[in-house]
């Protein structure tokens, strides 16, 4: 084993504290459990842990500190000075339950493997009693144009990490629904099921539709003509281009309903279109002012009348 306080990257005046600190953060970087098949890894536990066995001891460490200083820490290191007198201080560095040091080092070594088998899903007998916890999920935005929540669809996405998955967008997506890819998240550090990923739909603003719930808002421009005498107009819908009749004697901020040509709902059903009317005055015409200039409201109307205290 190469010198102790390196294999746990700790300085040589390190407090026990210190000493636990580093060993509980490699044990659980390099645990076999956390890296199956890694022949490396494994090896570099092996020496974690045997650094820490030492320096654990305050008896051990001591003797080691003296052996260094004559040059001699390598083969301390090793076992070739541990076996010095009868073998005393000779313990294998897997005896993970080891009993009180008579005050001088720690008093369960067990104790910080009781947090490894925690997130390991234990080790040999208690491996069996730990449940395999589920990998953890990733999270990413799928943004979309309008008519493409409401069409739906398959849209690929870049997870974290660079891998591309198709999502299978459901008609009439909503802003905000998370989309849940199953087994697409990360592996599972004990054995369980692979996480999942969550797609989070995000709509782009359409240049003149808008959304309430499953219905699709349009505010429609008319001329004053077509609000006073009515007539028949093309307005665009989610689903193409459609006639509607405008009644005679509409005003600024009427509604017109078109039924099912709103969202897909999650029923299935689809929601409305709805229409708001918006009277739209030319900037210039000659012949209409001279027209509204003569011209007066029949029998004294007066469309503030309401507004009157």
């Amino acid at each position: 084993m190469d010198d102790p306080y390196k294999t746990l990257g700790v300085s040589k005046t390190a407090s026990q504290e210190e000493i636990r600190k580093a060993y509980r953060k490699l044990a659980k970087e390099l645990h076999p459990d956390a890296n199956p098949g890694d022949k490396a890894a494994e090896e570099r536990f092996k020496n974690v842990s045997a650094a820490f066995n030492l320096l654990s001891d305050s008896d051990k460490r001591a003797e080691y500190d003296a052996a260094a200083r004559a040059g001699l820490g390598s083969q301390y290191a090793s076992g070739g000075m541990g076996g010095m007198g009868g073998g005393r201080h000779q313990r294998s560095p897997f005896n993970f339950r080891q009993g009180r040091q008579s005050g001088r080092g720690f008093d369960d070594i067990g104790d910080i493997f009781s947090d490894l088998f925690t997130d390991f899903g234990a080790a040999g007998a208690q491996q069996s009693h730990q449940p395999r916890r589920k990998g953890e999920d990733l999270r990413q935005s799928l943004v979309l144009d309008f008519m493409q929540a409401a069409e739906g669809g398959k849209h690929r996405v870049v997870l974290p990490g660079g891998r591309s998955v198709d999502v299978a967008v459901p008609p009439g997506a909503s802003e905000g629904q998370v989309l849940r890819l199953r087994g697409q998240g990360h592996p599972s550090a004990t054995g369980g099921a692979q996480g999942d990923a969550l797609v989070e739909i995000r709509i782009r603003e359409h240049k003149y539709f808008s959304r309430e719930g499953d219905n699709v808002m349009l505010d429609l421009p008319i001329t004053l003509k077509e609000a006073a005498m009515g007539a028949k107009v093309r307005i665009p819908t989610i689903d193409g281009d459609v006639d509607v009749r405008i009644p005679p004697g509409s005003n600024s901020g009427g509604l017109l309903r078109l039924r099912g040509k709103g969202f897909a709902s999650a029923k299935g059903a689809r929601g409305d279109q709805i229409i708001r009317l918006m009277i739209s005055l030319p900037e210039r015409d000659q012949a209409l002012q001279e027209f509204l200039e003569a011209w007066s409201p029949a029998d004294g109307h007066d469309p503030r009348k309401g507004l009157k205290s």
